[in-house]
């Protein structure tokens, strides 16, 4: 196939290398120079513009930071692409946003697949990445060929935008779960136990969990995770406060009763704003030791 690429990033970039692995011919776009030098060198094929990416393409994909940077490449993108072109959005975007997406993409006679993606940079590296699809039945089965590259799995969750629902309700567990085992964490060190003790009894205990077993948020048990790189992401604090900040809204449009997520979105931004925010999401560990970060 000849797909296009919309956000060739820390996700995007080593997404759009394993379809170019698959044997698809890729055009990226991106405006940032870094990028675009780490994507030819992966084999993409690098244009000037969204809409040079959506010209003469099959499919399109895109991994963008928030939804009005997707929504302004969909007006560059949308007029461009071939009737019918399949545009996937792989960016955790609102809701609404999504559903704009969409809209717009079936107004300019194309079909839209809500696809974002859980795994991090490892994953979109390892081509191993969750997809939650929001597509109908055909849209998702024409994705597939696009998808499973860069896939591990692929979810169908529903129609339109249930995928950017349950990326948004498992970012939410996400934080809560790293804030809980680095609350633990910092309780046992206090008390004289092990960060390896701790990791083999929790690990294999009803607390096991992946921000534990895979993002460990102190170095040592898990040899991989950023705490043995000084927290370099992985999965930044300000993406996931941008996360948050959708869960949050999801929150009130429902008028859910969420205090622990309310309490632990709140951490997250305090760490933010006190520097945290170039670092994993893991570093909030040294907001809970009443650390600078």
């Amino acid at each position: 196939m000849k797909i296009g690429f919309l956000g060739l990033g820390h996700m995007g970039g080593p997404m759009a290398a394993n379809l170019v692995k698959a044997g698809h011919t890729v055009l990226g776009y991106d405006p940032v120079p870094e990028s675009q030098e780490a994507a030819r060198a992966n084999g993409v094929e690098v244009v000037d513009s969204a809409a040079a990416a959506a010209t003469g393409v099959d499919a399109v994909v895109s991994s963008l930071p928030n939804g009005t940077i997707v929504l302004a490449a969909y007006d560059d993108a949308l007029a461009a692409a071939t009737p019918g072109t399949l545009f996937i959005d792989s960016s955790t975007i609102a809701v609404d946003d999504a559903q704009e997406a969409a809209a717009r993409a079936t107004a300019a006679g194309h079909r839209f697949v809500d696809a974002p993606v859980s795994g991090g940079v490892v994953g979109a590296e390892a081509g191993t990445l969750t997809f939650m699809v929001g597509a109908s039945e055909a849209d998702l089965e024409a994705a597939r060929p696009v998808l499973d590259p860069m896939a591990g799995r692929v979810v169908h969750c529903g129609a339109v935008t249930a995928g950017q629902v349950a990326k948004l309700c498992n970012n939410l567990i996400l934080a809560v779960s790293m804030a809980g085992v680095s609350e633990a964490l910092v309780v046992g060190e206090r008390l004289g136990l092990s960060h390896q003790a701790f990791f083999d009894v929790v690990s294999t205990s009803s607390g096991s969990c992946w921000a534990l077993n895979t993002n460990c948020p102190v170095p040592g048990p898990v040899p991989t995770s950023p705490a043995n790189r000084d927290y370099q992401p992985g999965f930044a604090t300000a993406l996931m406060n941008k996360d948050l900040g959708l869960a949050m809204a999801a929150v009130e449009k429902t008028a859910t009763d969420a205090p622990v997520g309310t309490l632990v979105a709140d951490l997250y931004r305090a760490f933010g704003e006190a520097g945290g925010s170039g670092l994993d999401f893991s570093a909030i560990i040294q907001q809970i030791r009443g650390e600078n970060a």
